[in-house]
């Protein structure tokens, strides 16, 4: 662990319990006196407390110092994802969060399953674990909408990962892109992108949504 995540990081006294006081003290054998860094995901500083008192339910830490260190890729990447099973989310969700992506929108397109419903809390638990054990300093943003064609007008510079396009090179500076779900997008849908903005991946193999957003996520942020 690279810090322990608390909301009310920066702040002079701060109190731990629950879950993360059974990680620091139960797990990590964290004793009074000790100094531990916590961040809130918010601001780009890491703050380092002193244990000052541990019972058994909690501990309360006090401020020490604080330093700004960003952990974030040099390249910004947004991804609209097309709903796919919370299951395969929740899973993929760890790898894209270590790469660096900045924000997912993730958009209920035609092909998607509409019974498939995301919950966003528990999404956020799983980012705010993945950015403890990989250091990251911001938080992923997280959002929804309704249609490929909400989302078209919301970021009309995205660019599509679709069969046909042009290979994603380097050149194109690409900051956001556009994944569809298992079965691609409809052709009501293709007749929305910008032709000139529409991608491809440089492999003969069909790739599920998931590999596709990894891929695409890596090629992009650590080229």
């Amino acid at each position: 662990m690279q810090f322990l995540y608390h909301p009310d990081s920066g702040l002079s006294k701060i109190k731990i319990e629950g879950e993360s006081y059974k990680y620091i003290f139960k797990v990590r054998r964290h004793k009074e006196g000790e100094r531990i860094a916590l961040r809130n995901l918010q601001d780009q500083f890491i703050y380092f407390y002193t244990i000052e008192r541990v019972t058994r339910r909690e501990a309360e830490l006090l401020f020490l110092e604080k330093e700004e260190k960003v952990v974030m890729p040099k390249n910004s990447m947004h991804i609209g994802w097309c709903i796919v099973d919370p299951k395969v989310v929740e899973k993929t969700l760890p790898m894209l969060n270590e790469l660096g992506v900045e924000k997912i929108t993730f958009i209920y397109c035609d092909r998607s399953q509409k019974n498939f419903k995301l919950d966003f809390d528990r999404l956020n638990r799983i980012l705010i674990n993945s950015s403890q054990q990989c250091g990251r300093s911001k938080m992923m943003g997280l959002e929804l909408v309704s249609s490929i064609d909400e989302y078209l007008k919301i970021y009309p510079q995205s660019a599509v990962l679709d069969f046909g396009g042009k290979h994603v090179i380097c050149e194109d500076m690409v900051k956001s892109i556009l994944v569809g779900c298992e079965g691609g997008f409809s052709e009501e849908e293709r007749e929305l992108f910008n032709k000139s903005r529409i991608f491809t991946l440089k492999t003969p193999l069909i790739l599920r949504s998931e590999s596709a957003v990894v891929a695409a996520s890596t090629f992009l942020l650590l080229k």
